[in-house]
């Protein structure tokens, strides 16, 4: 059997005599892979962390495959350098934040078990979120300049929805600069992570052994 043809069945576990379903590989991101189970999950947690209706058409599982591949890419370069990693304790304050969404811990649980997410899944993935936006600073901030110019021309350009978002004396140049300078510092900074990104994806070998995937 070919060796792509053999990685996209299903993987089998035997069981008393007879073979169990385990779990099916879905794309092979240079030496890992990304299974059925890991975009199920991922599209399980963020739904509940943005409160939405869980989705697993094949938009939903083409987009959370994709994202799955770029954080594989950012797990490798991690590895491969001396990059800052979030903290447990930051992302147990993270943890708390969200749990202010519910009116006590029993209506918290009761909503991970309704969703089928363990704790521990969460917990991971603020973490990892923490850690993402560690390497993102740390990694492509420090090449971001914004000059005083580029934000007065900004300011100008866009006054009339700043003065009617900040009332008063808050839409002045001088009161919403730092905001501004970080405003454009991040859509730079996405820039040169899309750019990073795609440069990656280049150099890596990427198998998708579901055609609805790419």
């Amino acid at each position: 059997m070919e060796p792509k043809r053999f990685l996209s069945v299903f993987l089998l576990t035997a069981s008393i005599g007879r073979a169990v379903i385990v779990d099916r590989v879905a794309v092979i991101v240079g030496n890992g892979i990304v299974k059925d189970s890991d975009i199920t999950e991922d599209l399980k947690v963020t739904a509940f962390l943005n409160k939405a209706s869980l989705a697993l058409t094949s938009a939903a599982r083409k987009k959370a495959a994709n994202l799955l591949i770029d954080q594989m890419l950012i797990r490798k370069e991690l590895e491969s350098g001396d990059y800052p990693f979030g903290s447990v304790i930051e992302a147990q304050t993270l943890l708390a934040n969200l749990k202010q969404r519910y009116a006590d811990e029993t209506s918290y649980k009761r909503a991970l078990a309704s969703r089928r997410i363990d704790e521990s899944d969460l917990k991971a993935r603020l973490l990892w979120q923490l850690t993402v936006l560690r390497f993102i600073d740390a990694r492509f901030r420090p090449a971001v300049l914004v000059t005083t110019e580029e934000v007065e021309k900004y300011y100008n350009e866009h006054k009339p929805q700043l003065e009617a978002a900040n009332p008063g004396s808050l839409a002045t140049l001088d009161a919403l600069r730092l905001k501004i300078e970080d405003l454009l510092s991040g859509e730079r900074v996405n820039v040169l992570l899309e750019d990073w990104l795609s440069r990656k994806r280049q150099e890596t070998r990427i198998v998708y052994l579901e055609d609805g995937l790419k």
